[in-house]
């Protein structure tokens, strides 16, 4: 087994309940394989999603104004997942310790790419909703420069999150070389060691402030687009019978699940905030509740694409074949 399996549980191995220590260590083994399991299922969609989504903005004419901003957002879940897999590596179950250098990256670039994903969740918000504008609302000016402008704002969040990230390369260190109070252990061979509490309280703060403000827009938009559906089906009701009613349109399932999509990532940022604030700073020495609290933080990433990828009539008559290859 990992080192967590027996240190966990070193202190009451010597009593007289070593069957509910083996009962709990089975416990921990298998949320534990549950969790790589919904890593390496997440990794999988989120790649699938990636290579469907460039191919058609390649390869269509008049690619849709959201499939470049889908792609991105897979890319970045996708390098989430996979540097996450090496982080829960180390603590659940590595003996090898990171130096320095191993430790800013991972770190940084898992930081960096939780930046990058609340943003563009919240530009396809933006995006969608503009696309479901009608021509009378002044919104309508941005349609055509939508998919034009894309490219410019993605290296606009890259470079901002880059620099908000930056301090994760300046206080993160490798554990084994320093000890002191003030160490905030992150996993086994790193901590963040940073120049004092005030300045730490008061950058979470400001990016507290920054994700509360995204939400809050994606709010807006999420509700714009619900009173565009609910307006588009009272006209409806007059133009069609109840019993010739037709199906609902490409553009209306997309803004349904891209709506789905915003609830679910605002419902699991709270609970994730709730989770992590519960944890404090004994998460690390509860290995099952580090798995929890890992896999709330991250299941965004993980389901995001299979409510993209259900919008894709396309990719879902192709996927049974896909996975049966696999």
């Amino acid at each position: 087994y990992g080192k967590y399996d027996y240190l966990f549980f070193a202190d009451e191995i010597t009593g007289a309940h070593s069957m509910n220590i083996i009962k709990k260590i089975d416990t921990f083994i298998a949320i534990r394989n549950a969790f790589f399991s919904l890593l390496g299922f997440g990794i999988f969609a989120n790649a699938l999603l990636l290579v469907f989504h460039v191919l058609t903005f390649l390869l269509e004419h008049r690619p849709k104004a959201t499939d470049l901003t889908i792609s991105h957002l897979a890319l970045i879940h996708l390098v989430m997942l996979l540097t996450l897999g090496f982080i829960a590596t180390d603590v659940l179950g590595s003996q090898n310790f990171w130096d320095d250098i191993e430790c800013k990256a991972v770190l940084y670039l898992y930081r960096l790419m939780r930046g990058l994903s609340i943003f563009t969740t919240c530009l396809l918000s933006v995006l969608q909703a503009i696309t479901l504008s009608p021509m009378s609302s002044c919104l309508a000016k941005f349609k055509h420069k939508c998919s034009h402008r894309n490219p410019c704002v993605f290296l606009f969040l890259w470079v901002f999150n880059m620099f908000i990230s930056g301090h994760f390369i300046i206080f993160t260190i490798a554990t084994p070389n320093v000890t002191s109070d003030y160490l905030m252990l992150v996993t086994e061979s790193c901590c963040l060691w940073p120049p004092s509490y005030l300045f730490w309280y008061l950058f979470s703060a400001l990016v507290t402030f920054q994700d509360v403000s995204l939400i809050g827009l994606m709010a807006l938009s999420s509700g714009y687009m619900v009173v565009l559906l609910y307006r588009h089906k009272r006209q409806s009701q007059h133009l069609h019978s109840t019993i010739l009613s037709p199906k609902a349109s490409p553009a209306k399932q997309a803004t349904q699940t891209i709506l789905l999509l915003m609830s679910f990532f605002v419902v699991m940022y709270f609970l994730d905030c709730v989770v992590s604030s519960y944890s404090g700073m004994l998460w690390n020495k509860d290995p099952v509740r580090l798995c929890v609290q890992m896999l709330v933080g991250n299941v965004y990433a993980i389901i995001s694409p299979l409510l993209l990828i259900s919008t894709e009539k396309l990719m879902i008559k192709f996927l049974p074949s896909i996975v049966g290859r696999t």
